[in-house]
């Protein structure tokens, strides 16, 4: 049942026709508590308030499904501006993005324009980190390529590992030379037993692996997880390799167990909050809504209390 759930919310999230319907609909069905809100005043907002918090935090633009030049480009200044706001602002904050929303899947030349333009202005804004999110399985070689190809370039750019895929291993090897600051996820999208581990028991183990192998290869790792298990098994880690906590750091969605957030940053540990906003809210709301049932008895319960 649980996993006929999390197929049904999955393949709702690349309906093309109810994500347009989404951004007439504004914040609606719960969305509010998943994202932050739908303009970067609002997402800068909501990022002072968790620093003051003692958390530290990453900003996402919401965009899927970019069909044009000109969209692409929007998107790319979107960021821009966001860099801007985070500098202005002071807030301890991060940008993370998807290429696919500046124009992956038109041309690899704009979106590499795109990318180019963003990490030229986290420079100039203070050096701001950019972390590019990992999509699906089919953008994920050349997602590796493009981050191999901006290394050469800039020292503030890194990308996501999936632990359910098999190469995943492989493609941490693949830059150990060169420290990558990866997140490190179990992985949110449906793929094929051909390329991804189909059992979560095995998922975990790979998960643990990959985490392992990056920290004992002394790149910067940023691990993303709710799951208990997987804190305490950084935490001994830590302690039985004597790694420093400059070298790692959780995340966490925003919305989702905050207390828990709270309580790591109070132990001494950076804790960064996954900051999502913006008015193309849909496939990201759709997919956190797959993760989990409880996520989907919050939902019901808002609309059917209001």
């Amino acid at each position: 049942m649980e996993q006929a759930m999390k197929d049904f919310f999955l393949f709702l999230s690349k309906n093309k026709t109810l994500n347009s319907a989404a951004k007439k609909w504004g914040l609606r069905f719960g969305a509010s508590r998943f994202v932050s809100g739908q303009t970067i005043a609002e997402a800068i907002s909501a990022v002072r308030k968790l620093n003051q918090q003692g958390l530290v935090c990453t900003l996402d633009h919401l965009g899927e499904f970019v069909f044009s030049v000109e969209e692409a480009n929007e998107s790319a200044d979107y960021c821009i501006k966001t860099l801007e706001a985070i500098h202005q602002s002071g807030v301890d904050c991060n940008l993370s993005l998807k290429m696919t929303s500046l124009g992956l899947d038109i041309s690899r030349e704009l979106c590499m324009n795109n990318m180019r333009r963003i990490l030229d202005s986290a420079k100039k804004n203070g050096n701001i980190f950019v972390r590019i999110d990992m999509e699906d399985y089919a953008h994920n070689h050349v997602t590796m390529e493009i981050l191999n190809e901006l290394l050469q370039e800039y020292d503030n750019v890194g990308t996501v590992i999936q632990a359910y895929l098999y190469k995943a291993a492989d493609d941490i090897d693949s830059l150990k030379d060169k420290k990558v600051n990866f997140r490190l996820v179990k992985g949110a999208y449906k793929e094929s037993p051909e390329v991804a581990y189909p059992n979560k028991p095995d998922v975990d183990e790979n998960y643990k692996k990959i985490i392992k192998q990056h920290l004992l290869n002394g790149g910067y790792a940023a691990v993303a997880t709710h799951d208990d298990n997987i804190i305490d098994f950084v935490k001994k880690l830590e302690k039985e390799h004597n790694i420093p906590r400059t070298q790692f750091e959780f995340q966490m969605l925003y919305g989702i167990r905050t207390q828990s957030q709270i309580d790591l940053a109070r132990e001494g540990y950076k804790m960064r909050v996954y900051v999502p906003y913006g008015n193309d809210w849909y496939g990201y709301f759709m997919r956190r809504l797959a993760e989990s049932p409880a996520n989907v008895k919050f939902v019901l319960k808002g609309m059917f209390t209001k």
